[in-house]
């Protein structure tokens, strides 16, 4: 959308230039867009711990959603795709889901994270999106 990369990717050089686009997005969405609040406040188990009449437990729904509709806006902003931005909204989510839960690690989460972005270039590439 900002002409900094050309999405569907026509070579191997543009899916490497998207590949780069998509994961400074995603350092940009999970690190400074996301802030202390949307970390701790997604994270249900924590809430649950925490036991602040503040933040209640339930809170993690909006603040997961929130957290999710960030990076698909980085991942449409740089595709151009609101498919794609959708698969990110549901990825996105379950993953976090998971490293929330206890189930994956930081590490994990990060990667698998960097995976998809590498997923979606190729789907780009090998015309595989609607």
């Amino acid at each position: 959308m900002f002409d900094l990369v050309v999405f569907p990717p026509q070579t191997w050089s543009q899916g490497v230039l998207v590949l780069f686009a998509l994961t400074i997005g995603h350092a940009f969405a999970d690190f400074p867009l996301q802030g202390e609040f949307l970390a701790t406040c997604k994270n249900r188990r924590y809430l649950i711990r925490l036991k602040d009449p503040n933040r209640p437990p339930d809170m993690w729904i909006t603040c997961m959603a929130a957290h999710c509709l960030i990076h698909a806006g980085a991942v449409w902003l740089i595709t151009g795709s609101a498919f794609l931005a959708a698969a990110e909204l549901v990825v996105h989510w379950l993953l976090d889901m998971a490293k929330c839960e206890g189930k994956t690690s930081f590490n994990f989460d990060q990667s698998m994270h960097i995976v998809c972005k590498f997923i979606y270039v190729l789907a780009g590439m090998f015309n595989c999106l609607p």
